[in-house]
Parts: structure tokens; C-alpha cells; sequence
């Protein structure tokens, strides 16, 4: 906004009072009647932001104030006004004075609201749903947040950020976009299916939030949101008088028909709802007739078809509940905040004096501000912007290591998720330096069988396969994998996590029949735990179908990761990530088994894919334009696969680097195409080029930089220089011979 603070002429900016995702709002002033209102103004986005992503913001923006000013209701927040000024959006309302149910929650020190009062919120709000549903608005984002109980008692609904008329038939998604529509733990099975959505997914909302401010956590208090995702789609919920026996038993039933998996098991509307609260709150009135049937067996509803969950869960987040859940005691993955009270777990033997207890407590705004930018850096991480990723985390590491010592938990935690930025940048060994450091650092506070040592162990050894040394990567695998099996069982997640990745380190040293056994056992076992459809299982099935290709069974290879990709498609949708990754290996298979022209336009449609879906320049489309390069030389067409090679190595270098593993895999591609087409002077110098920059990074005995310097005493004999081709020969004979003899 302007430097005045006043937008328009008419409304002054006081203060802030509310931040989200898509902006701020502001205590103001309008000048022109002289009474307070809330302005919410849309946060500007900078030229570096993804320009689809600021049109979608904008949009729901413009969408909220036309719908919200047509709302005339007491139970619904007015909108006084509608503008853009300096190139931001704004929109003027009513100023409520009162909290939003997520605010009273944590004012009653997270225990739910007294039964009364959520007998009247249920009410207020259901009159409010019934007027705003019959304007054919469905709102799409209920929870508590956006629920306000004002001084007087009022209790309004805000934020139609993302309302549409109910008969439009719009999906819950905005197509292309990857931004997700509502927040996991309110959301109804059609939402999270990608299905039409109409009235009735409101009422599977609200009864999501009515069951967390009469319980104290929402249904499915997960902090995963795939099984938060999940648990909305096929699990009953625990009846509410489970954890809070005073609720009235008519309460119960009406919440439990809300959260009804098929739409047309639950109340018909939002006017028979209120309807049975008022009759339930008065059982001298007849109960009307709710349309819904009779359930099956104890506490749940018939379990539906389970639908798939669609592209936009990629990255999800649980979001912050109402309420909050009991913290793990072990969580797999560091934590993002402080706790209440650092206490390192040192045995006996080793307590000593830990610098960060003799450091002043950092003050309480300080440390949400660096748990707030931590958890930003993660986010950037999900969206695979890995190098802003690392900046963050590297800043936030160091503010930490100042304010809580170098030994802290959390300082730790940062100095973990810097290392991992490094290693999905291509800087494997500055990684493995940062995870040195973290293990040393968790080893001395923790003790080396804490969880979060062991993690830090196991990404250890996953970058010692990055740099090549697959021996030290199996030695730590296999110590971790001792420790995990000891501490949790064989079949914990994380002791199955640890078994895959060892499968994974077996084919990278040769051994492809232990590494295809191994896999095959996870694959089992995760289906056992997890099921067939997990996430997880689908990633150690795709690890057997790795090994079938590295043992030349290609059919078997082509069969299972065709398996993998529809499944993929069917749990997480057609456009998430990992399904494209499995189509894009359907490809490889194709390719070696010499079904070339099918190859072809499976690569076309995955770049035509991952194009729409992250942009021209994302590393994944890359990667699919590379596979159609390659795929394009398996059929002759050399010119084509040495513009295609071109084109992705000078964007891969302007993205990524030109010392990023990929840019030199593309760089590579393009000496092969200038080899093929007889022009051995130009691959020579590509092919040394690689070299050079795979012994800057990797050393020189690294398996790639002796593979590229192979290529360069190929490229030396088709030039008839057979002396120094014989020459390099030896010389990578002689470092391989050393790497394997040491």
C-alpha cells in the first residue's frame, strides 16, 4: 500500500490484526463515515513468484468480495467494499470484536468449549449455513479459524476466500493450479477425492469443527496429512462421548450423520440440521425426519469406495488445527519448533555441562519467528525450490546456533535440513560435511541410538552413495539398520525406510540379486504394515522393478512399473509426482526393450504433463525432455536428440548450475549426439568438460568421472589418436583398481 497508510483517500490502516496465506488484515478507519472496519489487503507477490500461482490468489480474492457482498445475514460477515490500490488488492468489512473458535480453543488452554456454548455455536452456525447455502454459495474452507463468536455472542462465518456457487459444478480444485483447496483436517471425502462438491461437504466441515471444539482435537488428530487425508476417506471417527462423556447423546449422532464418507448420508441440508439441534435441545419438540439411514455395526457409517486423492495433495501439510496434537515422544524427522523444555538425553556417564543451558532464554517472539522460517524453508523444500530451500535453512541455522548454542535440538534440526538442500543441489560431499556435524552434535546430546541420530546416519549414508562410495554407504546402512531392528522391530515404517534404502545401496554395488531379494521382502512387508496402496510400498515396488531392469528382466521391469504407475494414479492422482516419475520409467523400459515409437510419445505426453503441471523450466520436466532427447537417438534421429540435449543442458545450467549432476548428464548427451553425427573434434571437448567438472565434484575416482573419461579416450580413438587413448585407458584402469582395492 502507500507510505500514508491510506487507501483511497478514505481508509486509514491502524494496525495489524490478523495474518494468513493469502494477505493481511487491518484495523482501519473509514474517513468518509468515521467508523472502524477490518481491511484485508492481498499480499503482493514478487516478480520471482510463480506468476499462475499470484493470478490464482488474485482471483479467489475477487471471488470473496463478489460473493461475500451479495451475503445479508447475521451470522455472516458484511463486506462494506471492493478496491485495488498501488497494485493491491483489498477488500473493506465490518470490524468484529470478538475471537475466532481456533483463538478460544487456545484461550481455554486448548480443552474444549462448555457443552452449552457448543450447542450455540452448532445452532448459530447452521442458521448461518442454511441461509448462505440457499444464495447457492458453498463455502469450501470451514474450520475454526474462520468462524468468529463476537462480544455480544454473534457467531459469524468469515473468509469466502474460496466460496463458489453450489450449482456451477465446480470441483474441489482449481485445475492446473497444484494449490490445494481447503485445510486437511476439515475436509470433506469429495474434496479430498477431487470430486463435485456441493452443500453437504460444508456439513462434513462444520461437523469436523464441532467435533473439535466439543472433544478438544479434530477427528482425525494426525500429524501426517496422508493419514489425516486417509482417515477422512475410510476410517470411522471415535464418537465424540468417547472423550467427553457429558456430551448430550443427541449431539453425538448429529455429529457423527456430519461426518457420514458418502454426501447423501448426512442431513439433507443445512435447515434440517438446525432444525434437529433446536429439537435436540428441546425433546418435548418432534425430531424431524433426517433421510439418514441406519449404520452398520458399532460407531461408523458404511465405508464408501474409497476415491483417489488427487495432484493437489502433493506437499500437503496438515495446517495448524484448532487445538494442536500431543507431540510424538520419537518423531522420524526432525522437529520444526522448540519444546517447551530442552532437556538433552545424555546416559549417566556422559552428562557434562551443555553450553546452551548457561545461555539466556531467547525471548518467545524470537523463537516463533525462526520456527515460522524454518518451516517456510520446508515448505520451499515440498515445492523443490531446493537451493531458496537452503538459503533459508542456512540463515535460520545460524540465528539459532546464536540463540540456543550449537548443541540445541533445534539448531541441529536446521544444520540437518541444510545438509539435505545440499544433497538435492548436486553438492554431495558439502553435504556429507553438514551431516557429519549434525551426527557428531546429536551423538553427544542425544546419544547414537536417539532416533534423530540415526536419521541423521542413514542421510549420511545416502549421500556416501551419492559420491560413490556404495562400501561406507552399506557399512552405515547396515549399522543403523542393527540399531533400528534392536530398538523398534522389523517392521517398524522407519526400520522398513532403512531396509530400502540398503536394497537401494546393494544395486549400486553390483550385488542386483541381494538388492532384488531385499526389495521384494520391504515391498511385502510394507504392504503388510501400510498397505498395497502406501506411498511407501509403491516406492519399494518401484525399487524391484529398478533391480528387474539392472538384471535385464525388462519385461518383468516394463510389468511392474506400469503396476506402480497406475496405482500411484489411483491413490495420489494422475498429476502427483510420483506417478509421473513412475510413467517416465514406463518410458526407460520401453525404450531398452526397443518399443521405440511408443517411447516416444510416452515422452511426449509426460513433458506435455509435467509442463502444465510445474512450468518449462521445473528439474521434472527436464528430466522428461532429456528421456525424449535420448529416447529420440535410440531411433536415429540425431539431429533432433542433439537440439533437444542443447536446449536442456543450457537450461539446466541456468536452473540448477553447470556443475549439477543433471547439467552434466545433459552436457554428456550432447557429446554423444555430436559423436553420432561424426563430428568427434566437438564431443571431445564436451567430453572433457564433463570429466573435469565430475573430478571438481565427485574426485576423480568417482564411478561417473572415470565413465566420462572413458567416453574421452573413445572420442580419442575415433580421432585416430590411439596413443592417448591407450594412455587414458590405463590411467582409469588404475584408479578404478584403486577405489576397488581400497
Amino acid at each position: 500500500m502507500t507510505d500514508t497508510r491510506l487507501i483511497q483517500g478514505r481508509y486509514r490502516l491502524i494496525e495489524v490484526i490478523g495474518r494468513g496465506g493469502m494477505g493481511e488484515v487491518w484495523r482501519a478507519k473509514d474517513e468518509s463515515l468515521g467508523r472502524g472496519v477490518a481491511v484485508k489487503c492481498l499480499k503482493p507477490l514478487s516478480p520471482h513468484h510463480d506468476q499462475s500461482h499470484a493470478r490464482v490468489l488474485r482471483e479467489r480474492f475477487r471471488r470473496e468480495a463478489r460473493v461475500a457482498a451479495g451475503l445479508q445475514h447475521r451470522g455472516v460477515t458484511v463486506v462494506h467494499d471492493f478496491g485495488e490500490s498501488d497494485g493491491s488488492l483489498f477488500l473493506v468489512m465490518e470490524l468484529l470484536e470478538g475471537r475466532n473458535l481456533s483463538q478460544l480453543l487456545e484461550d481455554n488452554t486448548r480443552l474444549p468449549l462448555p457443552v452449552a456454548e457448543v450447542v450455540d455455536i452448532a445452532e448459530q452456525v447452521a442458521s448461518a449455513l442454511a441461509y448462505t447455502h440457499e444464495q447457492g454459495i458453498v463455502h469450501r474452507d470451514l474450520k475454526p479459524a474462520n468462524i468468529m463468536r463476537t462480544a455480544d455472542g454473534t457467531v459469524k462465518i468469515c473468509d469466502f476466500g474460496i466460496a463458489r456457487f453450489g450449482d456451477a459444478g465446480f470441483t474441489s480444485r482449481l485445475t492446473g493450479t497444484g494449490i490445494a483447496m481447503g485445510t486437511p483436517h476439515y475436509m470433506s471425502p469429495e474434496q479430498i477425492g477431487g470430486s463435485e462438491v456441493d452443500q453437504r461437504s460444508d456439513l462434513y466441515s462444520f461437523g469436523c469443527v464441532l467435533y473439535e471444539i466439543a472433544t478438544g482435537a479434530p477427528p482425525f488428530d494426525l500429524d501426517d496429512a496422508w493419514a489425516v487425508l486417509i482417515g477422512h476417506r475410510d476410517t470411522a471417527p471415535e464418537p465424540p462421548r468417547h472423550h467427553r462423556a457429558e456430551l448430550p447423546p443427541y449431539f453425538e449422532t448429529i455429529v457423527l450423520d456430519l461426518l457420514a464418507k458418502e454426501p447423501h448420508e448426512r442431513p439433507r441440508d443445512a435447515r434440517e440440521l438446525a432444525r434437529r439441534l433446536t429439537a435436540g435441545r428441546h425433546p418435548g419438540l418432534p425430531l424431524p425426519l433426517s433421510g439418514v439411514p441406519a449404520r452398520d455395526g458399532e460407531g461408523g457409517h458404511r465405508t464408501p469406495r474409497p476415491p483417489r486423492l488427487p495432484s493437489w495433495t502433493t506437499g500437503m501439510t496438515t495446517g495448524r488445527k484448532a487445538a494442536g496434537a500431543a507431540p510424538r515422544p520419537h518423531p522420524p524427522t526432525p522437529a520444526a519448533g522448540l519444546t517447551d523444555e530442552w532437556i538433552p538425553r545424555l546416559p549417566t556417564s556422559r552428562i557434562r555441562a551443555v553450553a546452551v543451558h548457561e545461555r539466556p532464554a531467547p525471548a518467545p517472539e524470537t523463537v516463533a519467528v525462526l520456527v515460522s522460517r524454518h518451516n517456510a524453508g520446508l515448505s520451499l523444500g515440498r515445492l523443490g525450490r531446493w537451493s531458496e530451500a537452503g538459503e533459508v535453512h542456512r540463515a535460520v541455522a545460524a540465528e539459532r546456533e546464536h540463540a540456543l548454542g550449537p548443541d540445541h535440538p533445534d539448531t541441529l534440526a536446521s544444520r540437518y535440513e541444510v545438509a539435505f538442500t545440499l544433497s538435492r543441489t548436486g553438492r554431495a560431499s558439502d553435504a556429507l560435511r553438514e551431516y557429519d556435524r549434525v551426527t557428531d552434535g546429536r551423538e553427544r546430546v542425544l546419544g547414537p541410538d536417539h532416533p534423530d541420530t540415526l536419521a541423521a546416519r542413514q542421510e549420511t549414508a545416502y549421500v556416501l552413495g551419492q559420491l560413490g562410495r556404495h562400501f561406507e554407504a552399506h557399512q552405515m546402512y547396515t549399522a543403523v539398520l542393527a540399531v533400528r531392528e534392536r530398538a523398534m522391530g522389523a517392521d517398524h515404517p522407519d526400520t522398513l525406510r532403512c531396509r530400502h534404502n540398503l536394497a537401494f545401496n546393494l544395486s549400486r554395488l553390483g550385488r542386483l540379486e541381494d538388492a532384488y531379494r531385499l526389495a521384494c521382502e520391504v515391498a511385502a512387508a510394507r504392504t503388510r504394515v501400510l498397505g498395497a496402496d502406501h506411498p511407501d510400498t509403491l516406492v519399494t515396488r518401484y525399487e524391484v522393478a529398478y533391480a528387474l531392469g539392472q538384471l535385464g528382466r525388462w519385461n518383468e521391469a516394463l510389468d511392474t512399473y506400469r503396476a506402480v504407475a497406475r496405482a500411484r494414479a489411483a491413490a495420489l492422482g494422475a498429476d502427483h509426482p510420483d506417478t509421473l516419475a513412475a510413467r517416465y520409467e514406463v518410458g526407460i523400459s520401453l525404450g531398452r526393450l526397443g518399443h521405440g515409437e511408443p517411447a516416444l510419445e510416452l515422452y511426449r505426453e509426460l513433458v506435455a504433463d509435467r509442463t502444465r503441471i510445474h512450468g518449462a523450466a521445473h528439474p521434472e520436466t527436464l528430466r522428461a525432455r532429456h528421456g525424449l532427447g535420448v529416447n529420440l537417438g535410440r531411433l536415429g534421429r540425431w539431429d533432433q536428440a542433439l537440439a533437444e540435449a542443447r536446449d536442456v543442458s543450457a537450461i539446466r545450467d541456468r536452473v540448477l548450475g553447470g556443475h549439477h549432476p543433471d547439467t552434466l548428464v545433459s552436457r554428456r548427451e550432447v557429446a554423444v549426439g555430436l559423436g553420432w553425427l561424426g563430428r568427434w573434434g566437438d564431443a571431445l571437448a564436451e567430453y572433457r568438460a564433463v570429466a573435469a567438472a565430475r573430478e571438481q565434484v565427485l574426485g576423480a575416482d568417482h564411478p561417473d568421472a572415470l565413465a566420462s573419461r572413458n567416453d574421452e579416450a573413445h572420442c580419442l580413438e575415433q580421432l585416430g589418436r590411439g596413443a592417448e587413448a591407450v594412455e587414458l585407458y590405463r590411467r582409469v584402469a588404475a584408479l578404478r583398481h584403486g577405489t576397488t582395492g581400497g
